[in-house]
């Protein structure tokens, strides 16, 4: 027997939103099967998890007109019998939406209708809300997309199935020095070398910002306490949001000239900032291991060391 917490079916008209709705559910850590023949639902649930799979991923399984063996009479029987037997915790969410909208999209989409092939799609739309009808009458989550877009409709799903901190961003913390060139993958980039450089203090040449005395150095800058107050304010403003917009992947990045020092040691602030106020960033440092070079870091400015 499966030991999924949940199973939650999702169905609905087509052109509703059941494609988001399952990848954004996958995102969140659920295990999702999409249009599978009914007759195969129980041998689904049956089946013992694999040692890889978390033994309480929640599943979703996607079921509509297209489904092999689709009988809305025939799930809604199936249903009462799993939960009868097996105890098994299941939920159904239909999506619904106007015709007037599903034209629209189906128009815009130039796709046909999967009831109404040769027909207009407004009648594969009437003919496929007629057959759901039972399964909108079971359903216990109900999301008109009407006037969702495909973002909003995701942006929903994570707020209703996103607790228990599935859904947080893979969260990066990166050092690196811009001599050797921006990352590509930075969605936030810092620029550090307003701070003063390591680098040209002959007995902290040879160390790097995970040093004491050259944290130390950088942390005496004058400008140091108030840029990383506002920096790691900033952080903890933008990172609630980039969940909530559904961003899979959050990299931050700082750099200074060759990513040995003043980069590293502002890394490793604000990823333990970052840690203390809940998050779970991983830490990269790109070019701790390259050899300091004057001609990258060029020349000292007067009275920065």
């Amino acid at each position: 027997m499966t030991h999924a917490k949940e199973i939650l079916l999702v169905t609905g008209l087509s052109g509703a939103g059941k494609s988001t709705v399952l990848k954004t559910l996958e995102d969140l850590g659920w295990e999702t099967v999409d249009n599978l023949p009914l007759r195969l639902l129980d041998r689904l649930l049956s089946t013992p998890l694999s040692e890889s799979t978390e033994s309480d991923s929640p599943l979703a399984v996607g079921i509509g007109a297209r489904t092999r063996d689709f009988d809305p009479d025939s799930i809604v029987k199936r249903i009462k019998k799993l939960r009868a037997e097996h105890g098994y915790d299941i939920g159904t969410l239909y999506l619904d939406c106007s015709g007037a909208e599903l034209e629209r999209r189906y128009a815009e989409t130039r796709r046909r209708h999967p009831l109404a092939l040769d027909r207009p799609a407004s009648d594969g739309i009437a003919r496929e809300r007629e057959l759901l009808a039972p399964l909108r009458r079971w359903a216990n989550r109900l999301i008109d997309t009407t006037d969702l877009s495909s973002n909003e409709l995701a942006q929903q799903v994570r707020a209703t199935f996103g607790g228990d901190g599935l859904g947080e961003p893979t969260l990066s913390v990166m050092s690196f020095g811009f001599a050797r060139g921006v990352p590509r993958n930075a969605d936030l980039v810092f620029d550090m070398r307003f701070l003063r450089n390591p680098h040209w203090v002959e007995k902290l040449r040879p160390g790097t910002g995970l040093d004491k005395d050259v944290a130390d150095y950088v942390a005496g800058d004058p400008t140091y306490d108030a840029a990383m107050k506002q920096i790691e304010d900033l952080l903890l403003l933008l990172l609630p949001r980039y969940r909530a917009e559904g961003k899979a992947y959050v990299t931050i990045a700082f750099g200074c000239t060759g990513g040995r020092h003043r980069s590293v040691h502002v890394a490793e602030r604000v990823a333990k900032r970052l840690r203390d106020a809940g998050f779970s960033p991983t830490v990269t440092h790109r070019d701790l291991g390259a050899a300091p070079q004057d001609s990258l870091e060029g020349a000292p400015r007067t009275g920065l060391g």
